[in-house]
């Protein structure tokens, strides 16, 4: 069956970085645009970073331009987001998603909590 897992979440300081990994199983991961996004307490899920099959497309919510960057490997059946310069702002637990299309997910993962303390 389809599986997306998450890893990599935690608890970091304002300023500082971390990285998350999404491993791919039960799809061929080479055929699908892969995303990110966040949900925070209380507000809606949005989107962080999406990347296409060859990486040939990448694209960033204006939020998190600059500090964050999304690349897979497709041996690996992984995709990665690079978060440097980390705000308060971008405490949410974050998901792996896996679509056929920028603007069409279907597949997706459990989440994986971030914190930044100021």
């Amino acid at each position: 069956q389809v599986q997306l897992v998450e890893s990599g979440g935690g608890l970091v300081q304002a300023g500082g970085s971390l990285r998350l990994s999404c491993v791919a199983s039960g799809f061929t991961f080479s055929n699908f645009v892969m995303g990110w996004f966040r949900q925070a307490p209380g507000k809606e899920r949005e989107f962080v970073a999406g990347v296409s099959w060859s990486a040939g497309i990448i694209n960033y919510a204006d939020s998190v331009k600059g500090r964050f960057t999304i690349s897979r490997d497709n041996a690996k059946n992984t995709v990665y987001l690079q978060m440097n310069s980390l705000k308060p702002e971008d405490t949410a637990v974050y998901y792996c998603a896996a679509g056929l299309r920028m603007d069409a997910y279907v597949y997706w993962g459990q989440g994986t909590q971030v914190t930044v303390s100021s």
